[in-house]
């Protein structure tokens, strides 16, 4: 992969092709949808350019934001990670899909006994790939963080949840499934994810800006999330917004990492030229990016895909995989094409009440799409 980001002369040319998806950028600060940005391209010849607009805050005192500036990601963490590792585990065949959670997690099982008898039935079904594709049954969001306080309690909190519909009937996206996903990973490992993740997926890639708890030394450098009134009281920058997360000490399988658009591309790139990067195999590749049952779920393993109307735009093929983060973050890849889009902001910023970013993204990436074709 080739990065232009540095090149003066490449990024007036970008800001000549690509000036109408500056505009909707543009728009998107003036009407305060996010403070800044940050984005990444990859096009199909495997030239990479990233850029920036605007500033960590709203205050025009506020720090610049800069192609490399590292983003509070969210649930991009849940395949950059945690969907990466289980890609990585099933091909070097340490992960079975159809194992049973229960068996890596006897808590989920065992928690239920005093349950009625479909509940116990219904636990006893989930299996890794019901967590990879959010048809476990699990609801998606309960704030047990109001409730517990420590790891443990969160942890146990998770394991008794009731679960909602029969495994494999219903598509529900879960953050709770996802942190169970990441135990049991942990089983399957031995150790814990993040570093785990950091040298066998990051570093391998040299995603050097990617990484779980930024040091103290960092944080100024981080744009803000929000201004916490519910949990920690304070301004969030640095540290993990997601509550769950903070709570399971910033590195689980749902939320946590901090990455920035160069590293985002790199991984990509090694989804999209599996040959070069001699990371992820071909077939898991194509294994992993298949939509999942039940019939009308637009989720894959671990990965969306587009549906209709998708926040990648009308562009994107069917042939595409992708995910969100909740603080305004994005990442697209076009199997079939070729290409990768990153996006990156800070849109709960002051607060989560915005949702203006909906319709950026579908504008944004169909603005780059026209462009590049």
């Amino acid at each position: 992969m080739v990065n232009r980001s540095q090149t003066a002369e490449d990024r007036d040319r970008f800001l000549e092709i690509h000036s109408d998806a500056y505009r909707v950028l543009d728009q998107a600060i003036a009407n305060r949808a996010f403070p800044g940005c940050a984005f990444g391209i990859l096009a199909q010849d495997g030239i990479s350019f990233s850029d920036a607009l605007g500033r960590f805050t709203y205050d025009d005192n506020a720090p610049a934001v800069h192609a490399n500036t590292i983003y509070d990601v969210a649930s991009l963490t849940k395949v950059v990670s945690t969907t990466a590792t289980a890609m990585l585990l099933h091909q070097q065949l340490r992960l079975n899909l159809e194992t049973r959670l229960g068996d890596l997690l006897p808590g989920f099982v065992i928690g239920r006994a005093g349950s009625d008898a479909t509940q116990s039935r219904w636990a006893r079904q989930v299996t890794l790939r019901h967590l990879l594709a959010h048809t476990s049954g699990l609801p998606g969001y309960v704030p047990l963080f109001r409730r517990a306080s420590s790891p443990f309690e969160l942890l146990r909190a998770t394991l008794q949840l009731p679960l909602e519909a029969e495994p494999g009937t219903r598509a529900e996206y879960s953050d709770h499934g996802f942190i169970l996903l990441g135990k049991a990973l942990e089983c399957l490992l031995g150790e814990p994810l993040a570093p785990w993740a950091s040298r066998h997926i990051f570093a391998p890639l040299a995603m050097a800006s990617t990484r779980f708890c930024p040091l103290l030394s960092q944080r100024a450098t981080i744009p803000p999330t929000e201004e916490d009134h519910t949990l920690r009281h304070r301004t969030i920058q640095g540290e993990v917004q997601d509550e769950h997360a903070f709570l399971l000490h910033g590195a689980p399988g749902h939320a946590g990492l901090f990455s920035n658009a160069p590293d985002l591309l790199r991984f990509a790139h090694a989804i999209l030229h599996p040959e070069q990067a001699a990371l992820f195999d071909p077939a898991t590749i194509a294994l992993f990016s298949q939509r999942q049952s039940p019939l009308g779920s637009s989720r894959a393993l671990g990965w969306d895909t587009p549906s209709t109307p998708s926040s990648s735009g009308s562009l994107f093929s069917t042939r595409s995989i992708g995910h969100l983060g909740y603080s305004g973050c994005s990442l697209w890849i076009d199997l079939e094409a070729r290409i990768a889009i990153v996006l990156l902001t800070n849109r709960t910023w002051p607060d989560r009440l915005c949702d203006a970013i909906r319709s950026v993204r579908p504008a944004f990436h169909d603005a780059i799409r026209n462009a590049l074709s």
